[in-house]
């Protein structure tokens, strides 16, 4: 559709103003729109781009396009911030596990119950990716609490290099079951819901152009929240809140594309689709984000800060235990979605009122 190829130059000319004019309430109020449109864009995109090479690559490319840029957004903030971003990477991290562990699979889950009751999906991809994800966690994010090399929740450049290459390592053997070795663990099955799954697949040369308005769209929503940010630091500091919920908003704005493409999947009963975004979205951001933020701070001397609180240890451990329980029989309806959404809940509420 023509709407859809413009709609990413809109997006990137929208983002040229806000940065030619920053803090300007015109601008700032043409963002949002902006930022909304380019959302859309990229999954359009995205979805031409899977009905091209098929599932799971699909899924992979706007996750690995999302992560690359996140990771790059991320790197952006430590360079510029120095020791008053030293905990960014954490928090980012920490968020994005959290709101598509228990936000966007519940809000999956929960949708596609509704409308088709009960929904299925692939254990053996869902459960792999779902034990590498618990295992990075728990190194990446509890770890650096816990040891005693290193002051506080910090590693020592050693340390630091052993988590990146194990994060590094988990998310490429990841890809390669998903992509070679078990492909067929992460295949969904033809929906009837999904009129495009009949539809003559695009053309190589149209697969190509989506590719190109992928990246430009995508770029256009983490630089278009980048432009926010600023406005959202205000907004936090004036109601006096936590600074972490600046890292939350701006990973929930820059997840925004796979939450809307794996909610749309769910929809169509694809549940398959959408927990192949979501496991693989998570593994991706820390998988690709942490070897660049480590070797970010190892050659430039960065200060790093990784561990999170006991609370937010409590609830990541509540993540994973019922992720296992309510992802283990391969079925879901909408009461596990409930049981996922109550705990994003709690993420969302303790994160205010700590």
């Amino acid at each position: 559709m023509k709407i859809f190829t413009l709609l990413p130059m809109v997006a990137i000319g929208v983002l040229a103003s806000g940065l030619a004019l920053p803090g300007q309430l015109v601008a700032l109020i043409a963002c949002v729109p902006a930022l909304l449109a380019a959302v859309a864009a990229s999954v359009h995109h995205a979805e031409v781009i899977a009905h091209k090479v098929g599932e799971p690559y699909g899924t992979i490319v706007l996750a690995l396009a999302v992560t690359v840029i996140e990771a790059a957004l991320v790197l952006s903030i430590m360079l510029a911030g120095g020791a008053n971003a030293a905990a960014v990477p954490r928090d980012t991290v920490y968020s994005a596990v959290m709101i598509i562990c228990t936000g966007v699979v519940g809000v999956c889950i929960l949708l596609g119950g509704l409308r088709h009751r009960e929904q299925s999906f692939r254990i053996e991809g869902t459960n792999s990716g779902l034990a590498a994800l618990a295992a990075l966690s728990v190194l990446v994010l509890v770890m650096p609490s816990l040891t005693t090399s290193s002051p506080g929740a910090t590693y020592t450049n050693s340390q630091l290099v052993f988590v990146a290459l194990s994060s590094l390592a988990l998310w490429a053997v990841f890809v390669f079951i998903q992509t070679v070795r078990h492909r067929d663990y992460f295949l969904p099955a033809v929906a009837p819901a999904d009129e495009s799954v009949h539809a003559a697949p695009p053309s190589t040369g149209a697969a190509w152009a989506s590719f190109v308005l992928l990246l430009v769209a995508l770029v256009a929503v983490v630089g278009l929240a980048k432009v926010l940010s600023p406005s959202l630091e205000r907004l936090v500091v004036h109601w006096e809140l936590p600074k972490t919920v600046v890292g939350i908003l701006i990973a929930m704005i820059v997840l925004l594309p796979e939450t809307w493409a794996a909610i749309r999947a769910a929809r169509a009963d694809r549940l398959q689709t959408s927990m192949n975004l979501a496991i693989g979205s998570a593994l991706a951001s820390i998988g690709l984000t942490i070897p660049v933020v480590v070797v970010a701070a190892v050659a430039l001397d960065l200060p790093l800060v990784l561990g999170v609180d006991d609370k937010d240890v409590a609830l990541l451990a509540l993540t994973f235990l019922v992720g296992a329980i309510t992802l283990g029989s391969g079925r879901t309806n909408m009461m596990q979605g409930a049981v996922h959404l109550v705990i994003f809940a709690a993420f969302l509420f303790l994160t205010l009122v700590p």
